[in-house]
């Protein structure tokens, strides 16, 4: 989804800053979006220590001269089980999905108040809208999410601000596995789709580009009297 967003970003033509742990990826999406025409910035850093956070959001503004909108969007299933579950996998979900989350919007909010106003979004899930039997950590995690865009929008308001969240459904990405097949049974990860997708009326997993196109709305002076608000990218399921 990130990626999407960076392609999409870009052909709107937006000055683009991609953060990611993996310094290597992040050379190869460079030199691809360099031979379609485009240029963008890369900030490597490790959203799981809060010192990178914050140096991340500081390392993008000094590249691009700015920020008009910040895109948060880390995260990672986290503990299938709160039975017996290990505590430091616990903390590091929390971390990248909820604390990495407020260490941005802290940083950035500054440069947003210097620039007369901006967006955050942040990404949650359908499971910070309905809890999820598959994923109660990563559901706890992405509710928190919800409720800080819901704060962070009233909050922020007075300085032009907009601070709003999309909730992907089930996604077609490479992190889909991590909740559907956390046993690494091909067979039940199988299952476990076919029963997370019988509960969706238009009956077909969230595209990357899907959730990229409402990013890109929320950032856009298109949705300038929006605000506190968490979109669902999910094709219904949250409709019932």
């Amino acid at each position: 989804m990130g990626r999407a967003g960076v392609e999409l970003f870009l052909r709107e033509g937006a000055k683009v800053a991609a953060i990611d742990i993996n310094a290597g990826a992040l050379a190869e999406l460079a030199a691809e979006m360099k031979q379609r025409g485009h240029t963008i910035e890369t900030v490597q850093a490790d959203l799981s220590r809060p010192e990178e956070c914050r140096r991340s959001i500081n390392d993008a503004a000094a590249k691009l001269g700015g920020i008009d909108a910040l895109w948060a969007h880390a995260g990672i299933p986290g503990p299938g089980n709160v039975e017996g579950m290990d505590l430091a996998e616990y903390e590091k979900a929390m971390m990248l999905n909820v604390t990495s989350a407020v260490l941005g919007a802290g940083e950035v909010i500054g440069y947003m108040r210097k620039r007369g106003g901006g967006s955050l979004i942040f990404t949650a899930s359908v499971s910070g809208l309905v809890g999820s039997m598959f994923s109660p950590i990563y559901s706890a995690a992405k509710f928190a999410v919800v409720g800080l865009t819901k704060s962070l929008a009233l909050r922020f308001a007075t300085d032009n601000v907009r601070v709003n969240v999309v909730c992907p459904g089930l996604a077609d990405t490479p992190m889909r596995s991590g909740f559907t097949g956390r046993s690494g049974d091909p067979e039940e990860a199988a299952a476990n789709q076919t029963r997370l997708l019988a509960n969706v009326p238009m009956g077909r997993l969230c595209k990357a580009e899907e959730v990229a196109h409402a990013a890109l709305w929320l950032a856009s002076n298109d949705s300038s009297f929006v605000t506190g608000v968490a979109l669902p990218v999910d094709g219904g399921f949250t409709a019932r």
